[in-house]
């Protein structure tokens, strides 16, 4: 059990390869590892399967890149600013990205049974949906439930019957143990313990789930003051693989604690999600357009950054204006 090794946000993109299978921290607007979005999309990599327990903007970030080949999910969006996924949706539609789709429950069950090192998850969520209809199991139809990669299961799901109390029918679904967990977290220790400062979603369990682990960290801090207050820690060092440093990395979605969501960001980024060419004029802007994270920080401007900033006692920006009842 080593340390992880510290690298720069271009390392690690560059560690990740045409076709990996990758999922995420965070939860819709918060916590995504944008600034690693950014530079896979500008190193040109492609060809990602992607398993989230729900998508977001950094989902439609890699879709609208031509970068996913397979998404498994339920939902993908931008909360209040943007209640659909464009580019995700548009390659369902021409046939470019293969959609599985499973329930918000079942896809936590998945990533936990990856965690958990089990081959399945018995559950009962979704039983009698079209979720289960033969006819949408996307993965069968492309003809890549046979073996080849055995990152895919050979069946989307399997119907049993309890053989304990006699209960019925259960479902299970299969595990899964991504390639890459791609995390963004409020701090990390110099060691590698990780922290954030709000709710952990499915964090722990991702990490967990994965072959290897990279973490973009708000801030690294000395190993020993993490460990002063281990009930607030959600990863150890050990499950670790590479750390980045990298302030803003989340931008322009909300790291709590630290700055708030981009909420002006995000509907603009939405509205050119809306057709091919608006999404590849706005790439050009802020991907391609900028050769790096702190070139991008540069084009936002210290006032924009300075009004996102949160408080540090409340958790989140007082400068940001908000709706009203």
């Amino acid at each position: 059990m080593g340390v992880p090794q510290k690298i720069t946000l271009q390392e690690a993109a560059g560690l990740i390869n045409n076709g990996d299978y990758l999922s995420f921290s965070g939860f819709t607007i918060w916590r995504r590892p944008m600034a690693l979005m950014y530079e896979l999309v500008r190193q040109g990599k492609k060809d990602f399967h992607l398993f989230e327990v729900n998508g977001g903007t950094h989902t439609e970030v890699l879709a609208g890149a031509g970068a996913v080949k397979i998404w498994e999910s339920c939902w993908v969006g931008h909360e209040l600013y943007g209640k659909l996924g464009e580019r995700v949706a548009a390659g369902h539609v021409d046939g470019s990205i293969i959609v599985e789709d499973y329930s918000h429950a079942q896809c936590t069950g998945r990533i936990i049974a990856g965690a958990w090192g089990l081959p399945f998850m018995p559950t009962s969520h979704t039983m009698g949906s079209d979720i289960l209809n033969p006819k949408f199991d996307m993965l069968k139809n492309a003809g890549l439930r046979d073996g080849s990669n055995p990152k895919i299961p050979l069946k989307k799901y399997e119907i049993v019957k309890d053989p304990f109390y006699d209960m019925g029918e259960l479902l299970l679904i299969p595990a899964v143990n991504p390639d890459w967990a791609l995390m963004y977290v409020s701090q990390i220790g110099t060691e590698g313990t990780v922290r954030v400062f709000s709710q952990s979603y499915v964090d722990t369990e991702t990490i967990k789930a994965a072959d290897k682990v990279i973490v973009l960290a708000e801030e690294v801090v000395p190993e020993e003051y993490i460990r002063r207050e281990p009930e607030k820690n959600i990863a150890p060092g050990f499950a670790i693989d590479y750390i980045v440093e990298l302030p803003w990395g989340a931008h322009p979605t909300g790291s709590q604690f630290f700055y708030d969501v981009d909420a002006e960001f995000i509907r603009n980024f939405y509205t050119a999600s809306k057709t091919q060419e608006a999404f590849d004029e706005w790439a050009q802007e802020w991907i391609f357009g900028v050769a790096n994270h702190e070139e991008y920080l540069d084009k936002l401007g210290i006032n924009r950054l300075q009004k996102l900033k949160a408080n540090s006692v409340l958790g989140y920006s007082t400068a940001v204006k908000r709706g009203t009842r």
